[in-house]
């Protein structure tokens, strides 16, 4: 009798820690749903042109990509991981050294609506692996973005909700993720290691908090190995920088050259008759 009313509560136990789970993996699911809802548009697609040279011979190549873009100001101030439009400085560390160069030629921000629009890389952070671009022209109507000024820290083990775009194979969908934080760093800065299973989130994507605030934005962190030698690869992890920083960073980001402007200034001066 003693026996059969443990396993009773034993079952009972069981099926009480089953039901919370299942409550609270839902709780996470309906607020991912609403932060998804909130901020997809302003996770955007953005295409680069790059090319590239190496160092070791005469050989230039020119690839286009397809990278994720944040957009953080609404007008359209967006933010990539430098690494993915301008792998230079991976490849360096990665390769014992080697050098190439890569000059970005064209960028474009492509918008739900399939609206494309032209755009410049206006300033690079090598030490943060950040890039923030600009539309040429002024967007007709305030772009959607996300307010780095509402964030949230985490804590080891945390949710939070990862926002994307998807490739063309996919039709540039918006996909959501949930990542748990496995690991919090604070030295030499603060940053933040997800989890290591596989999801849609790439660089340049936005995570957030169950709350609604921003957490921080995937990019990557490299770093030469000690003494030079040993695998690249161990240098360079995946993190999720704190919105903070992104946004002390994009308060330096400066204006656009528009195409006009571009050509103002590639006219020569007019020589005024007073100066004859």
């Amino acid at each position: 009798m003693i026996n059969s009313l443990s396993r009773l509560l034993v079952l009972t136990l069981c099926a009480s820690l089953a039901l919370g789970f299942v409550a609270r993996a839902d709780e996470a699911a309906e607020k991912g749903r609403t932060i998804f809802s909130q901020n997809r548009k302003a996770v955007v697609t953005v295409q680069v042109v790059v090319k590239v040279s190496s160092g070791r011979s005469s050989n230039t190549g020119e690839s286009k990509t397809d990278v994720t873009g944040t957009v953080v100001d609404p007008s359209g101030l967006t933010v990539v991981a430098l690494s993915s439009c301008d792998p230079s400085d991976l490849y360096r560390l990665m390769n014992e050294g080697a050098k190439i160069d890569v000059e970005v030629t064209d960028v474009k921000i492509l918008l739900e609506d399939g609206t494309e629009l032209p755009a410049e890389i206006v300033l690079r952070d090598h030490d943060l692996d950040l890039a923030f671009l600009r539309p040429k022209t002024k967007p007709a109507a305030p772009m959607a973005a996300v307010d780095l000024t509402k964030s949230s820290p985490a804590q080891v083990l945390d949710q939070s909700v990862t926002l994307n775009r998807l490739n063309r194979a996919a039709g540039r969908a918006y996909s959501a993720s949930v990542e748990r934080i496995s690991a919090v760093i604070s030295k030499p800065r603060t940053f933040y290691i997800p989890d290591s299973m596989m999801s849609t989130t790439t660089s340049g994507s936005p995570a957030f908090m169950l709350d609604g605030n921003v957490l921080g934005i995937f990019v990557l962190r490299a770093v030469s190995a000690a003494g030079g030698s040993g695998n690249g690869r161990d240098g360079v992890t995946a993190i999720i920088l704190p919105a903070s920083d992104v946004l002390k960073a994009a308060r330096q980001a400066p204006e656009a050259k528009g195409e006009d402007e571009k050509k103002d200034a590639a006219k020569p001066a007019v020589e005024s008759k007073d100066d004859k």
